[in-house]
């Protein structure tokens, strides 16, 4: 059986100083990688997940939503700094600070950025109403503070969709000078 070791591997594959090589467009998938899941998740909570929760009779709709906030509650903490940080080799490798893919790049940063923002200074106090234990049924003003945490989220999602794009950019722009 014919195994290929990084020893086997074509010398610039592994130059992190040449334009292109692998390091960086390894490190550019990583990057598009988190970035789509993460888009993904927060366009497919959007139009898909919160639209059918509010289809639900009250009750049933704040079980629903504690179950869905305590599981993306979970996974969103690190997937969101993982997302921007992956942008963070790309930065460094990109020496030309004017090019089309660093520019992109870090608008993307931002854009994501400003998601975080928004995701703490928004829906964070919302989530964490929503998954106190002393509250068991949903409370008096449930509704409306699930409207703000929509109006909020609406933001994220453009955030999002901004930074994702950003990235793809900064992608299609390629590496030119690149370290």
């Amino acid at each position: 059986m014919d195994s290929h070791r990084v020893d086997d591997m074509p010398d610039d594959a592994n130059d992190r100083s040449l334009p292109g090589g692998m390091a960086l467009r390894l490190a550019r998938l990583l990057n598009l990688v988190l970035a789509g899941v993460l888009t993904g998740n927060e366009v497919g909570t959007k139009a898909v997940v919160h639209p059918a929760l509010d289809t639900l009779p009250r009750g049933a709709r704040y079980e629903a939503e504690r179950a869905v906030v305590g599981r993306y509650g979970r996974v969103m903490p690190v997937l969101m700094p993982l997302t921007i940080l992956s942008a963070v080799p790309l930065l460094v490798a990109i020496r030309d600070r004017r090019s089309p893919a660093f520019r992109a790049t870090l608008t993307g940063v931002v854009a994501y950025g400003a998601m975080v923002a928004v995701t703490v200074g928004g829906e964070l106090p919302i989530n964490r109403r929503i998954l106190d234990p002393a509250a068991p049924a949903a409370p008096d003003d449930f509704e409306e503070r699930r409207r703000r945490w929509d109006r909020n989220h609406t933001a994220r999602v453009a955030c999002d969709l901004i930074g994702f794009a950003c990235f793809c950019v900064g992608a299609l722009a390629g590496s030119e000078g690149a370290a």
